[in-house]
C-alpha cells in the first residue's frame, strides 16, 4: 500500500536540565516500530553460538578505526570507483628552508678565501656595458629588438635594459630583467626546482655567469631568451684587454639590409576586355577607367578611315562576302560591318563592334594593336583568328595618308594612290565614250556653247549656281519645275528666249524635275 505519512517524531528531550534520548515509536508511513527486535542474521548467530562464561572485570570495547576526512572523501577513491584511471601520485617539492632545519645546528665549513669586501671596494661603480639584440622574427608577430646588458663587477650581477625608440608603439618600461645574479649551470636535482615560486639559492647552482661569459660576437641565453652581443663600450674593451688579453673585440653590424623591392607583375591576361581595363583591378581596390589621350580625341574627333575587305577563307560561300572596316582615329578602335546581300543566305549587319584589335604576333603581356599604317591595299588583317584582305578604300583615306605620309611606308602610300588612279581612269574614259556615242549629249553640249556665247554679258551669271544649291538641300542636282522658274525669275534669266527654252527642255528629267547642273553651265565660264 502507498505510504502517505512521512512525519518523524522528535527524538531529543530535556528533563531537569539533562538531555534525554527518546526512541521513536512510529516510523515512516505511520508503521509502529518494534523494540529490541533482532535481525534474522543476529538470531542465526545467537542460535549457533556456544555460551562461554568469563569471569573478571569487563573490558571496554576497542574504538573504531579513525578515518580522516581527506581520506574518506578522497577524489581518487571516488574516481577509481567510477572506473577512471589516475596517474600515480607525485612527490612534493622539497622546501630548502625545511631541509636546512633538518641539518645539525653546529656544522663546520671551511671559510672561502674569496674576499667579497675587497671585490666591492675594487670594482665599485665599474660596469661592463654590452649591446645585444633578441631576434624573434621566426615566431608569429616576432621582431628584432635591441637591448643593453649591464654586468656589475662589484657583485657579479646582471641587468638587462630595453632600448626604446621614438614612436615605437611600446610602453617606456625601462627594465627587461632587474639586477640579479644569473645561474649558468644548475645541479642535477634542481631541474624540477619550482623557480616560479621559490628563489634559487647557492645550493641549486653549480656555476654562475661571470664576465668571461659575455663575449662580443657570441650568443647568450638568459631566462629563455637568446641574446646576440654585437658591440660594447670603450671601458669594456679596456677591461677585456687588461683582464683576459682579448684585444680584437669586433663591432658587428646587425642592421638588416632591406630586401630588394618586389617587382610588381601583372597577372596573366584572362582574355576578357582590353588589357588596360583588366590591369586597373591590380592598381586600386575600386578600379578606375584607364586614362585617355584627350588631345588626340579632340584632334581626331569624327575622323574615320574606311576600307573594303574580303574574307580569306577556304569555304566557298565566304569568297564573295565583303566587309567594311572602319578605323576610328580618336580611339584607335576598329569596327567591321558586313553589307547585307540579297538572297546570299548570310545575314549581314554588324560583324564586330568598336574594339582594339591585337596583332597576331604580339604577346599577351605587351599587346600591339593595329594602327592606321597597317591598312593599305593588299594588307592582311587578322581579327581574332579571321584573316581579311584590304581591297579598296575611299578618297578620304588617300588624303589622310598624303597629309600624314610620315606614318606610312612608301609602298603603302603608293599602293593606295595607284588603286585610286585605276578607279578614276575608267570613269573618265566611259564618260568620253558616252559623249562620243550619244548624239543627244553632243547636241546638249553644242547648245550650251551657243547659249554661253549669246548671253556672255548677261547680268544673271553671278551666283546662279549658289541660288540653286540653296534650294537643293539633298545635293541631288535636281530642283522642282516651279522652284526652277521662280529662281530664274528672281535672277532675271531670259526664259522666254528660244535657245533657253530649248535648254530647259533638254535639262528636264521626268515629271516636275529639272537638272540645273547642265543649265548652270550655260551661264558660267
Amino acid at each position: 500500500s502507498t505510504k502517505t505519512a512521512f512525519h518523524r517524531s522528535q527524538t531529543l528531550g530535556y528533563r531537569n536540565g539533562y538531555a534525554i534520548v527518546r526512541r521513536p515509536t512510529v516510523g515512516i508511513g505511520g508503521d509502529r516500530l518494534q523494540f529490541n527486535q533482532l535481525s534474522q542474521a543476529k538470531l542465526d548467530e545467537l542460535a549457533s553460538k556456544a555460551p562461554v562464561l568469563t569471569y573478571g572485570q569487563p573490558k571496554q570495547a576497542p574504538p573504531a578505526d579513525f578515518i580522516p576526512a581527506h581520506v574518506a572523501f578522497d577524489k581518487k577513491v571516488f574516481l577509481e570507483s567510477q572506473g577512471i584511471e589516475l596517474n600515480p601520485p607525485e612527490k612534493m617539492a622539497l622546501d630548502p628552508y625545511t631541509e636546512l632545519r633538518k641539518q645539525p645546528l653546529r656544522k663546520y665549513v671551511t671559510p672561502s678565501d674569496f674576499d667579497q669586501l675587497k671585490q666591492f671596494l675594487t670594482f665599485d661603480k665599474q660596469v661592463l656595458r654590452f649591446y645585444a639584440i633578441w631576434d624573434d622574427t621566426d615566431s608569429m608577430y616576432g621582431e628584432c629588438r635591441t637591448y643593453i646588458i649591464h654586468y656589475y663587477l662589484m657583485d657579479d650581477t646582471v641587468e638587462i635594459r630595453e632600448v626604446h625608440e621614438r614612436n615605437d608603439g611600446r610602453d617606456p618600461f625601462p627594465l627587461l630583467m632587474n639586477r640579479q645574479r644569473m645561474p649558468k649551470v644548475l645541479v642535477e636535482n634542481a631541474k624540477n626546482f619550482p623557480q616560479c615560486v621559490l628563489e634559487i639559492s647557492d645550493q641549486e647552482v653549480l656555476e654562475w655567469y661571470t664576465a668571461k661569459d659575455f663575449i662580443v660576437g657570441k650568443s647568450l641565453t638568459i631566462l629563455g631568451r637568446t641574446f646576440f652581443i654585437y658591440d660594447c663600450d670603450p671601458f669594456t674593451r679596456r677591461y677585456y684587454k687588461e683582464k683576459f688579453g682579448i684585444t680584437d673585440l669586433p663591432c658587428i653590424d646587425v642592421n638588416k639590409q632591406e630586401p630588394p623591392p618586389v617587382k610588381q607583375e601583372l597577372p596573366p591576361y584572362n582574355g576578357f576586355g582590353l588589357v588596360e581595363d583588366s590591369a586597373q583591378n591590380c592598381f586600386a581596390l575600386i578600379p578606375k577607367a584607364p586614362k585617355k589621350d584627350v588631345i588626340k580625341m579632340l584632334v581626331n574627333d569624327n575622323k574615320v578611315l574606311r576600307y573594303l575587305a574580303a574574307l580569306e577563307s577556304p569555304i566557298p560561300e565566304d569568297k564573295d562576302r565583303r566587309f567594311v572596316f572602319s578605323y576610328f582615329l580618336a580611339t584607335d578602335m576598329i569596327s567591321i560591318f558586313e553589307p547585307p546581300v540579297r538572297n546570299s543566305g548570310i545575314i549581314g549587319g554588324k560583324y564586330l563592334g568598336r574594339t582594339k584589335v591585337v596583332k597576331p604576333y604580339s604577346t599577351v603581356d605587351n599587346p600591339i594593336y593595329y594602327g592606321p599604317s597597317d591598312f593599305f591595299i593588299g594588307a592582311v588583317i587578322e581579327v581574332f583568328g579571321h584573316r581579311f584582305i584590304i581591297l579598296d578604300t575611299d578618297e578620304y583615306v588617300l588624303k589622310y595618308m598624303e597629309s600624314n605620309a610620315a606614318q606610312y611606308s612608301p609602298e603603302a602610300l603608293a599602293s593606295v594612290q595607284k588603286h585610286v588612279r585605276k578607279l578614276e581612269a575608267p570613269a573618265s574614259e566611259s564618260e568620253s565614250k558616252q559623249t562620243e556615242k550619244d548624239p543627244g549629249v553632243q547636241k546638249l553640249e553644242a547648245l550650251i556653247d551657243t547659249v554661253q556665247k549669246q548671253l556672255k554679258d548677261h547680268s544673271c551669271k553671278d551666283n546662279i549656281r549658289e541660288a540653286f544649291q540653296i534650294y537643293d538641300k539633298e545635293a541631288s542636282g535636281y530642283v522642282d519645275r516651279d522652284m526652277f522658274f521662280k529662281i530664274c525669275e528672281s535672277l532675271n534669266v531670259p526664259v522666254d528666249d528660244s535657245l533657253v527654252k530649248e535648254l530647259i527642255r533638254m535639262c528636264s528629267h521626268g515629271e516636275g524635275k529639272i537638272n540645273y547642273y547642265n543649265f548652270v553651265r550655260a551661264f558660267s565660264n
